[in-house]
């Protein structure tokens, strides 16, 4: 069992890149600033460049001037102002308020750590992530979620139009007289994507043998008659909430072995998202989309310096971050109402190719519902 959190809490990030620090903040600021919260009272401190915005457009309960608690921070420890950085400003804060332990989360800089105990101060780690109710999506963030999931669709129906609009030219595909690239579609689906107001990185785009790496990005020419995986995870820019999906395409004719593998995927999807609910252990849904294909015969192992079959999870939490908790996934506990999921089981073999099928659900009470919308078509001619 978790120990009663302390009463201080900071973080020393930036919300840019620090999902903790801007489900606190809730306002974006490009440079790291020192947050947390004190008997439950959050605060910030920011210096005059940011203190203007920060303090009309954050959810902070109090905005604080860098440059007035470097002042007090310098009375209260009796230490020139020169030596007040973050981990000063923290004990400045500490013995303002008689505390003397503080926690603080797992990713907090070295340097600060070593100035604190340093300085005297119990330090203790929090548990990921540093605020644990993020897991538990409200109907605001769910919404956001679900705005993040519009764009991926956008972006992945961009896709689509392009590799419908693309010609059969021997064992090239060319769209509008050009050769079609992974980079060509990318740069569509990317584009997609920013006019739903979304930011796409690294959204994949992998063609028959790259598509068995999952996390290939995919490169070169797309080429007919193969399974093409599109995976795009784009984050909206007013919220910084993500969203996250995954189709399967292919141009041109499947063959049997092709089209077997696209089936189970579907198959091993629905019956894991049938399994999600209040209570049951993402163990549990994994092991549903593991069984639809260990009766179809699909053997997961490795060959060689490659593992073939179902090589990763099911599916991960999705939110501020790309992947955060729960897990979907071997040993993963019991799900909650209100956390976010993908569903997203996937089979990979050289020589057949690979398909990744990718929805996202919000868990409740009895069942899930689900966040995000797309046809499952993958054949073109």
């Amino acid at each position: 069992m978790r120990s009663k959190s302390p009463t201080a809490r900071f973080l020393y990030a930036t919300s840019e890149q620090c999902a903790d620090l801007l489900h606190l903040s809730g306002v974006y600021v490009p440079d790291a600033f020192l947050a947390g919260t004190i008997r439950g009272k959050s605060l910030g401190i920011v210096n005059r460049l940011e203190y203007g915005r920060v303090a009309a457009q954050s959810k902070l309960d109090e905005v604080l001037l860098l440059d007035s608690e470097r002042i007090a921070a310098s009375n209260i420890l009796g230490i020139p102002i020169d030596s007040i950085g973050p981990a000063e400003l923290i004990c400045g804060l500490l013995k303002k308020h008689r505390l003397r332990s503080v926690e603080v989360p797992q990713n907090f800089p070295a340097m600060l750590y070593a100035r604190l105990v340093a300085a005297g101060i119990k330090v203790q780690f929090g548990a990921e992530p540093f605020f644990a109710e993020r897991t538990l999506k409200t109907n605001t963030e769910a919404q956001a979620i679900r705005a993040g999931n519009a764009a991926s669709a956008a972006g992945i129906r961009a896709g689509e139009k392009v590799l419908r609009e693309s010609v059969i030219v021997g064992r090239r595909l060319k769209h509008r007289g050009r050769l079609l690239t992974a980079e060509r579609l990318r740069h569509y689906i990317n584009q997609a994507c920013l006019d739903k107001g979304a930011i796409a990185q690294h959204t994949i785009v992998a063609c028959g043998a790259q598509a068995c790496d999952p996390h290939e990005g995919g490169h070169g020419p797309l080429r007919p008659n193969e399974l093409i995986i599109i995976d795009c995870f784009p984050r909206v820019q007013a919220t910084g909430y993500h969203g996250d999906m995954t189709r399967t395409f292919l141009k041109g004719r499947a063959n049997d072995a092709q089209s077997k593998l696209v089936a189970a995927v579907q198959a091993a999807q629905k019956a894991a998202i049938k399994k999600v609910k209040h209570g049951i252990r993402g163990d549990c849904v994994h092991r549903a989309a593991d069984t639809i294909f260990q009766k179809q015969g699909y053997v997961t192992e490795r060959q060689n310096d490659q593992f073939v079959g179902f090589i990763h999870s099911t599916g991960h939490g999705l939110g501020l971050e790309i992947h955060e908790n729960p897990r979907v996934a071997p040993g993963a506990p019991a799900l909650q109402t209100g956390q976010v999921i993908t569903i997203e089981p996937g089979l990979y073999y050289p020589g057949v190719g690979a398909c990744r099928i990718e929805d996202v659900v919000q868990v409740t009470a009895r069942g899930s519902n689900l966040l995000s919308s797309m046809h499952y078509r993958w054949q073109m001619r």
